[in-house]
């Protein structure tokens, strides 16, 4: 069964043009290259509640063994500590692919 790894986070203050730069140039091919499929991207530009994180990411994979690897790999530790130099506010999750928006 199809699972999804939900993500979140906001961007550092005055990291912005370095974030998107990372995100489009390492991100997206190195998870793809991992096996994982891109499958949305959600920017929030306003909102009334200042704790939620203003990005959400999914992800793809075709199993939960298969996300359980990735996660564990040398690859995705390198990707996320690089992630994390332009983000705060971080967190992540794994739900099974229900169809449709999942938080």
């Amino acid at each position: 069964m199809n699972v999804k790894l939900l993500l979140y986070w906001d961007i550092k203050a005055g990291k912005d043009q370095e974030y998107f730069e990372f995100v489009v140039r390492e991100w997206v091919p190195a998870t793809t290259q991992m096996g994982l499929r891109p499958s949305g991207a959600w920017y929030t530009v306003y909102s009334r509640d200042k704790t939620q994180p203003r990005i959400m990411a999914e992800v793809l994979a075709e199993d939960l063994d298969t996300i359980k690897r990735i996660l564990k790999s040398s690859a995705w530790q390198t990707l996320h500590e690089r992630l994390l130099s332009y983000v705060e506010n971080y967190s992540q999750k794994v739900v099974y692919v229900t169809g449709g928006f999942q938080l």
